[in-house]
């Protein structure tokens, strides 16, 4: 049976026990949604709603059709050997091109949509849609496997450190998808299909768009779930960050050296165990005796002070027996409500601890107030949320219970909700200069305010080429805020002639990333614990003719700041991220979908990083569309080619679009 909704926007399709519905959602968009014997409208999401727009649907006996401006689905009522069957296509409205269809399963059963009960309406649900030859998909989050092109591969979709599940998918073929369940599952990108998975859910929902190029598809997209807030003008300059500063006089005497020396400075953070206990969210005080103080003379020297918050609880926390007997903690379906092992300060072996419940308001609220009480109103506006995907050891998301339902079926949504808090805080204070560091995102987390880096990495190569393309990734995936650990999280030695020249081709790098931060755990190395604060690593840390490069590329961030400052008024406004592949502006270039070492900031600046150590040229594809101009040499370039460009240890290449007014050049 299928039926009209009565503003004769909406179809739904009822056949024996399972109901679809599709309707508009935004602009060139429909969302659709299929259950047992109800559409349930309380199910966890990323979407937020939307203004009505001009839409209709024409209803048939045995089909229909919705269209939204320029995608139209199509659902037709199939007879097969088990009945009849719902299947849905999507394509363009005004040349009836296919976009994405729908696929059964097997002639017999199961049809496109799986639901395998598992009691309590609850399911194994599965979803899948038609394969194309040479389709292109991009997006996802943030990965390791060193792939721009997700065509292929099979991924799970869930979070680890490193490890991004945003799941939405930008298609060569001018579509996007929003797979809009939190749940843990995976999404399989075959040659024969693709299949999109939740372990255990209680409805299929997905969102998908159309528009005249990439750029419009992406606007639709943070439409759909929100778009970032305008990035604070302060936020786009020098993030400075080591291990750990293990007292308030060592971060000054850092912030202070970067005065004496001339550099920009930005931001200092104030990593974990400057709290007594994990879970009480302040200042030790034995080491960081005068936050106030602190935080006054960092603003004389123009440097915001950033704190990193962690989600969870220690038992020994002075709010963990509150919290306990609130139901403010992650719960579990067995044993008691601990969740990964710590080491925290007075504590000589590690113990299980908690996670504060991000997905209740009330627990929200509970932490806001204490950093708050401890941190904001000292003076500290900055949050880094680590730990945030939530750091749950073993890795058993199935195992928990939230506020907001079962861990299989929301864990995905944890550090968007984490950062809710923050944000919604924030708000609360008149502060709505919002930026929060998170190691883990999902989609809908930029509209609070996350700003994304790639976890803890490697300090290597291999490890280097793989952050451009999971950046471009994350780009595509609605984060418009992202970063790395400059240098890698892992190791570096200081000392070495070979990790200092990683650390130049890092820097050269991280200057044209949306925030330019350096992090990591130096050698040498300590056991984790409270006593850990890892290596040197300052900007003057690598010797003088490292430091000498990183100065330049600190100089170079500078000069390129005010134009930076507007892409983040393009992202937020238009939700056209920043840094982004090649093909988000040359659409029409073949070779612009290919191209995965090198990534455009803005419209006018072309990048190609140099990933490999001791080279001294690369290879660089220049966009067909546009005349490019060597930032190095000041030569033009005619788009649609490839040339060799020098790369000494002081250079990477850069080019402008002809006519772009950027102030690069010395």
């Amino acid at each position: 049976m299928i039926t009209l909704s009565e503003d004769g926007r909406t179809v739904e399709v009822t056949v024996r026990q399972e109901v679809l519905r599709i309707e508009p959602w935004g602009p060139d968009s429909l969302r659709v949604r299929a259950g047992q014997h109800t559409i349930l409208d309380d199910v966890p999401g990323a979407l937020i709603p939307q203004k009505p727009s001009p839409a209709g649907a024409v209803v048939n006996a045995d089909s229909a059709s919705v269209t939204n401006g320029s995608l139209t689905a199509m659902v037709e009522l199939l007879e097969t050997d088990t009945g009849v069957d719902p299947l849905v296509r999507f394509v363009r409205t005004d040349t009836g091109a296919e976009l994405l269809s729908e696929q059964r399963a097997h002639f017999w059963w199961p049809g496109a949509r799986q639901f395998v009960s598992a009691g309590n309406g609850y399911g194994r649900l599965e979803q899948r849609f038609s394969a194309y030859e040479g389709e292109r998909l991009y997006g996802l989050g943030q990965h390791t496997h060193g792939r721009l092109d997700q065509k292929g591969l099979v991924l799970d979709l869930v979070q680890r450190n490193a490890e991004v599940s945003i799941p939405f998918l930008l298609s060569d073929r001018g579509y996007g998808f929003l797979w809009n369940i939190p749940a843990v599952g995976r999404v399989e990108l075959a040659d024969n299909g693709t299949r999109w998975v939740a372990d255990s859910a209680r409805q299929i929902d997905y969102w998908i768009t159309t528009g005249e190029n990439p750029a419009a598809i992406l606007s639709h997209y943070a439409d759909a779930t929100g778009h970032a807030p305008m990035l604070p003008e302060w936020a786009t300059g020098f993030w400075q960050s080591k291990l750990r500063y293990r007292s308030q006089e060592e971060l000054l005497d850092v912030a202070r050296e970067y005065q004496r020396r001339g550099l920009p400075l930005s931001v200092i953070v104030a990593d974990f165990f400057h709290w007594t206990h994990l879970g009480d969210w302040r200042f030790d005080p034995a080491e960081w005796p005068d936050p106030e103080a602190m935080t006054a003379e960092l603003a004389e020297l123009g440097v915001k002070l950033m704190i990193s918050v962690w989600p969870t609880v220690s038992p020994l926390s002075e709010n963990y027996p509150k919290m306990l007997e609130d139901g403010l903690l992650v719960g579990t379906e067995h044993g008691v409500p601990h969740h990964a092992p710590w080491r925290d300060k007075g504590f000589d072996v590690e113990m299980p601890v908690a996670f504060y419940d991000a997905t209740d308001p009330e627990a929200r609220k509970f932490i806001w107030d204490k950093v708050k009480q401890n941190y904001y109103d000292k003076g500290a506006r900055v949050w880094w949320l680590d730990g945030c995907e939530p750091e749950i050891q073993p890795g058993h998301p199935q195992n928990l219970r939230f506020h907001l339902g079962a861990g299989a079926e929301v864990f995905n949504m944890y550090p968007m909700k984490h950062a809710q808090a923050f944000h919604e805080g924030m708000l609360a204070a008149g502060d709505d200069e919002i930026v929060l560091l998170a190691r883990s995102a999902w989609a809908g987390s930029q509209r609070y305010g996350a700003a994304l880096w790639s976890g803890d990495i490697s300090p290597t190569w291999e490890s280097l080429r793989a952050q451009v393309k999971a950046g471009l990734n994350v780009a595509v995936s609605g984060i418009p805020w992202w970063t790395t650990d400059i240098g890698g999280f892992h190791g570096g030695d200081p000392e070495s002639p070979q990790y200092r020249e990683l650390m130049v081709r890092w820097f050269q790098y991280g200057v044209f990333c949306p925030l330019l931060r350096l992090h990591g755990f130096r050698d040498r190395r300590t056991a984790f614990g409270p006593e850990m604060t890892g290596g040197p690593n300052e900007a003057w840390s690598y010797g003088e003719a490292a430091f000498e490069l990183i100065e330049q590329s600190l100089r170079m961030r500078e000069r390129l700041r005010p134009y930076l400052l507007r892409q983040m008024r393009v992202a937020h406004e238009q939700g056209i991220p920043p840094m982004r592949p090649l093909f988000v502006d040359f659409p029409e270039d073949d070779a612009a979908w290919e191209t995965d070492d090198e990534f455009l900031l803005g419209p006018d600046v072309l990048v190609a990083p140099v990933l490999h150590a001791g080279v001294t040229s690369r290879e660089v594809y220049l966009p067909l569309g546009s005349a490019w101009v060597d930032v190095a040499t000041g030569q033009r370039h005619a788009g649609g080619t490839r040339l060799r460009a020098d790369t000494p240890i002081s250079t990477i290449p850069v080019f402008l679009r002809e006519g772009a007014d950027v102030p690069l050049r010395l």
